[in-house]
Formats: C-alpha cells, structure tokens, sequence
C-alpha cells in the first residue's frame, strides 16, 4: 500500500513540472505579441531643459502668460491656421463669483487708496493706476448684475519639427505673431514633461499656469476659427492643408458658380478641373467642356458623354444663326436682338479686323434681312421657323448697295472657300446627355477663336432654352481674350450665367495676357471661386495684385507641387491639396507614366 502511494506521488510531480513549463511557454508567447501600446508608442522619449525628442520628432511646449488689456475675436485664429506641427490645449476654471466680488473689492480700496496717496504727495497722475481701477470698477458692475462670470485660463502650446534649428524657427514664428497682439509666451523651463503631458488629448493641467479671465475675454479665444471649406453638401474638393480637414464645398452656393482657373502648364489643372466635374455629374449636374488639346475624351468615353469632334472634314455643323426656343417672354422678345448682337462680334472676328461705321451699319442692316428673308421677324411667333446660314448673309451682302460686296468678298472663305462647310450649313448636333465635350483641336489656329465662340453661343442658346444644372468649361480661355469682342462674349456669359443655373469655369495658363485686359479682370472679379495652382514669376505679381496675397503665399504659390494651390470660395481661401481615388485618376490623368 505505501508503494502504491509512493508512484502516485511522482505522477503528480512530473504533471505539475509540465504544467509550470506549458505556463512558461504560454508567458514566453505572449511577451512576443505586439499590443496597442507597442504600435502608438514612440521608439523612444528624451526630455532637456527646453526640449523634448518623441523618436526623430523635436517638441517644444510654451505658454502664455502675458495679455493685453483687452482681446480682440479671433486672435488666436493665425496661430491655429498656421502650416506647422503643433498642439494647443486651452484649460478653463470657474471660479466662484462671490469669491472674486471680495477679491475686486479689496484690490480696488488697494488701488484708490494708491491713488490719493500719490495725490496728497503731489506726484504726477498715473493712467496705468487709473486704468486698472476703471477696469475692476467695471467688471464688478457686471459681475453684480450677472452679466459676467470668472475664469482661470491657461494656454499651452507644444510645437514640433525634424531639427533643433526648425524648432527654434517656428518658436520665433509664433512669438512673432503672438507679440504683435502683446500676448507673450515663455518656455516651459525644466517642465517640458508636464508640458506634453498637458497638450495632449489626456487633458491633464500639469503646467497649471493661469491667468484671470471674465467670460468677454474667454469668450475671443474661441479655437474654431480655422479656415475651413466643409459644408453638408456639395463635392469634394481635396485636403485643406491648414488642418487636414476635407474641403467640401457646393459653388452653386454662392452669389454666382463661376471659377477660373490659373496654373502653369503641368502643375495639375486639367487634373482638377476634370475631378471636379467628374464629382458633379454624380450630384446631378450637367457638363459641357470646349477642350482645345483632347484631353478630355478618356473621362468622356468612360462616363458615356457625347464627344464632338469639329474639323473642316468631320461631318459636325454648327450654325450660329440659331436661336434659343425659350419660354420665358422677357427673354423671348429679346432672343433675336440678344443674337444679332452675337453675330456682330462674331463676324467682327470672322472678318479679321475693325470694321469702319459704313461697314458696320451695313452689316446690321445684311443681318436684319436676312432673318427677315427667312421669315424671321423680332415676333417671338417667328422664331421657329429655320433660321438661316452665313451663305444666306453672304446672298445678302453681295446683292446690297454700299460696302455690302466688299465684305461678302472678305466672307466668302467661310461661305465656298477653305473654311466652308462646318459653319454655314444647318446644325446638325443635339446636347442631350450629361457630359458634352467640344474638340476643336483638328481645327486650323485661325479657326479656334471663331468655333469657341460659336460653340459658346450654340451652349448659351441652350441653356436658356432649358434651365437645369450646369457647368461649362472653357479650357485655354485666352484664345477668346486675344479678341475684344469674344473677351466680351465670355464676360457676359459670366455674368449671366447665375440666372440660368449655369456655373462657368475659365481655365487658363497664360494668366499675363488673361489679366492684362480689362474683360479678363472683369471675369476674375464675377467668379466667386479661384484656384491657383503653381505659377510662373511673371504670373505670380499679377496674382498677388489681384487677389491680395498675402508674402507667405506668394512663395508658395512659385513652389507648390503638382495638385497643390491656394483655393479661394467666396471670402475664404485655403491652401488646398487635389486628391483623387485611384479609379477616379486612371479615368482623368494625361500622364504616360501613371498606372494603368
């Protein structure tokens, strides 16, 4: 029996040392497993004096503790917009208003009685002690009334950077600035441990440097004041770089949709033009592009639009004596003068120079006719029938008195000489589908002006006919600006565009020869959103001429890489980065190099 119990003893020794070297098995692997504390930690944390280092990263953390006597709404806004690393904690403490009553109390019988003192001795006033009582004296009318409430307030900023010297750069960046408001800052000596630990997200005062505050002065150091371009609705736009926020915006929200568009080439225009319009079909919008260089076709392929080819020897016609079938009767009754207007400015170009006041009073009179010869009257009844062709203005011109012969001879190129066919018959195109691109690239150089103006028109006449949701790209609109009369067109298209739901982007590379006439301003000034990409030196003077750049943005608009710019809604204007998917950039890249 003793044997038996003696076996029975050394089993449950050998099963107790391989239950302990399981456990250590066990413990061994579950030291080698990686937790959620390994993942966010730093690969290492030094504190100095005046200093931290998180890993590679340098950290400094500040605070405020000097103000000025009276705080203006948004003063903190330079500093929480600006393009650095850093972390801003705001701590406040009420304080109990009885208390502070009994305060103000004895600091004001403290400071009228400095203030007889000096009196009875003679010496000169002090605006600094009078100040400071009116001040207490003030406050604590409105602490009485309840108006106001007391604060302790602490304010610590922690910046970071690669480097010691770009540390100590950006710290003299935001004293700069701070200064300037007469708020001054110190480093947190020997404390830049409390310092992190009170500008993170744990919320922990371990600086516990404050300062009085009454709800009025609290109430300026509002922290959202950053420029932000996010709506409830709209599209997106890209990144704000100025807090990592999202820029989604809706332009039919402002006063008008018009944008232009001002980038070197190469910096990422066409890029963020076609993203744009991409995201605006899926809301519902629209799109008709005029695409000088065939860009635009992939995105137009893909998404089912209607891609129109002009040429001399496509088989597309265009007539520009068309007239819009519009409903509404104010704009009926003015839809044959509004287009006789058009012509004028169209055949101005056609013509290829001034016309003198004889010449320029025939051809009104050539055009009257012949809408008349085609049972075409100012009766908005007429409208329907068809309408003529520049062959029927040529009949005209030929078989009347005066200059009518000698301008007919300078329009007969486009009647039955090299530039017949595309615009003097009957148009046979039909906009209905949601993307509507106009290639004009196969066209000859003098021909460019001439169709984009026609094109414009034949879209305008469209919109007006049927009101719905519109954006119309103009793509090289300084083709249009080398001439005075479809600079004109294009700036009456931007300024009505907003009664007709219509949102008109002009792009351009050629910002010079764009801004440089009075039309070209005109249209800047009736846009309500810009983007400026990269630029040139030349373009970047004017630039900053016309929309007020700031120094700072005017050396980064000359060194922003491709996608990145300054993007301006209505009084807002942030420094933007263009993102797309990757679906959405093999749709609309141009690049040879990007993935397929």
């Amino acid at each position: 029996m003793a044997k038996k119990q003696k076996q029975l003893s050394a089993a449950d020794i050998a099963a107790q040392a391989q239950l302990q070297e399981d456990l250590e098995i066990q413990r061994a692997f579950e030291a080698g497993i990686t937790t959620l504390r390994d993942l966010i930690s730093p690969s290492s944390l030094e504190f100095k004096s005046d200093h931290f280092r998180l890993g590679t990263k340098y950290g400094r953390t500040l605070y405020v503790y000097g103000y000025p006597r009276s705080l203006y709404t948004g003063w903190l806004s330079s500093i929480i917009n600006m393009d650095e690393v850093l972390d801003l904690s705001m701590y406040i403490y009420p304080v109990d208003t009885s208390t502070v009553m009994k305060n103000l109390t004895k600091k004001v019988t403290q400071l009228e009685a400095s203030m007889n003192i000096n009196s009875e001795r003679g010496k000169v006033r002090d605006p600094q002690l009078e100040a400071a009582i009116s001040d207490a004296e003030e406050l604590r009318d409105q602490l009485q009334v309840g108006a106001e409430r007391f604060f302790r307030y602490g304010l610590y900023i922690t910046l970071y950077a690669d480097s010691l010297d770009e540390l100590q750069f950006v710290q003299r960046k935001i004293e700069n600035i701070f200064g300037q408001q007469l708020v001054f800052t110190k480093v947190a000596s020997s404390q830049q441990e409390q310092g992190m630990n009170s500008t993170m997200p744990q919320c922990t005062d371990q600086l516990q440097i404050r300062r009085n505050m009454n709800t009025g002065a609290i109430s300026t150091s509002f922290p959202f004041t950053s420029a932000d371009l996010t709506q409830e609705k709209g599209i997106l736009y890209g990144v704000n770089m100025h807090n990592n926020g999202l820029v989604i915006f809706d332009r039919y929200s402002l006063e008008n949709a018009n944008m232009v568009v001002f980038a070197k080439s190469g910096s990422g225009k066409s890029f963020a033009v076609k993203l744009e319009a991409l995201r605006s079909m899926m809301m519902g919008t629209e799109i008709l592009i005029i695409d000088p260089e065939n860009e635009y076709q992939k995105l137009c392929d893909a998404v089912g639009g209607s891609y129109i080819r002009l040429s001399l020897n496509s088989d597309v016609r265009i007539n520009p004596f068309d007239l819009p079938k519009v409903i509404d009767s104010e704009d009926a009754n003015d839809a044959l003068r509004a287009n006789l207007i058009t012509l004028h400015g169209l055949l101005r170009i056609m013509l290829g120079g001034g016309l003198t006041p004889n010449e320029d009073s025939d051809l009104d009179q050539a055009l009257i006719d012949t809408y008349a010869r085609a049972g075409i009257t100012s009766d908005p009844l007429t409208h329907t029938s068809t309408p003529p062709t520049i062959i029927n203005l040529y009949d005209t011109l030929l078989h009347m008195g005066g200059s009518g012969p000698n301008l007919a001879a300078r329009l007969r190129k486009y009647t039955s000489g090299t530039f017949a066919g595309i615009f003097s018959q009957q148009s046979n195109i039909d906009i209905n589908n949601d993307m509507v691109v106009f290639n004009i690239r196969d066209l000859e150089d003098e021909l460019r002006p001439v169709a984009m103006y026609i094109v414009l028109n034949h879209i305008w006449n469209i919109t007006r006919a049927n009101q719905r949701k519109r954006m119309l790209i103009v793509d090289e609109a300084w083709q249009l600006m080398q001439y005075e009369d479809s600079a004109n067109f294009l700036f009456s298209l931007a300024k009505r565009a907003r009664k007709y739901y219509l949102g008109l982007t002009t792009i351009t590379q050629d910002v010079e020869d764009f801004m440089s006439t009075k039309m070209g301003r005109a249209i800047v000034n009736n846009s309500s959103m810009q983007l400026l990409l990269k630029q040139s030196a030349a373009a970047i003077d004017v630039l900053s001429d016309v929309f007020k750049l700031t120094e700072e943005e005017r050396k980064r608009l000359s060194s922003f890489p491709v996608g990145q710019g300054l993007f301006f809604a209505g009084q807002n204007h942030v420094h933007i980065q263009i993102v797309a998917s990757e679906t959405e950039e093999s749709l609309i890249t141009t690049n040879p190099n990007a993935k397929k």
